[in-house]
């Protein structure tokens, strides 16, 4: 029985080999960069909730001023029209907080874990290519 490598010359396997091997490393590195991106963007709408939230909140806390001198100087429907106010955006930016909170928790850490582990699974299959060549 005769392999496809008695065939061959064992220049031209070397030479498909580097040729492999480097498409194997443009296609991990390009992996890599596409999962980076992705990350990146997560975490750029995180950090916006995030900062979206803060604005929503000193909103609120305006409101909650508000409320306060209503309720001193005015009658109960007043005040009560501007606590439900405050309420309100207390409860919206809770709600954009926790949004992002979420996704810059999806974006962390902050690499390729996916081109990682492709990458650590090749290493071993080539290992193990290796390993059997030797006891062939």
């Amino acid at each position: 029985m005769t392999t496809h490598t008695d065939q061959q010359p064992v220049g031209q396997l070397v030479s498909q080999l580097s040729e492999q091997v480097s498409t194997l490393v443009r296609d991990e590195l390009t992996l890599a960069r596409i999962e980076m991106v992705e990350k990146g963007k997560r975490a750029g709408a995180g950090a916006g909730l995030l900062g979206g939230a803060g604005v929503i909140a000193l909103y609120g806390l305006g409101a909650l001023f508000v409320t306060i001198g209503a309720l001193l100087a005015l009658v109960m429907p007043v005040w009560a029209a501007a606590l439900i106010v405050t309420v309100v955006l207390f409860a919206v930016a809770g709600v954009a907080a926790l949004i992002g909170k979420n996704q810059v928790k999806k974006a962390v850490p902050p690499e390729p874990e996916e081109a990682m582990a492709s990458g650590k699974r090749d290493v071993e299959a080539v290992k193990a290519a290796i390993q059997e060549g030797r006891h062939a």
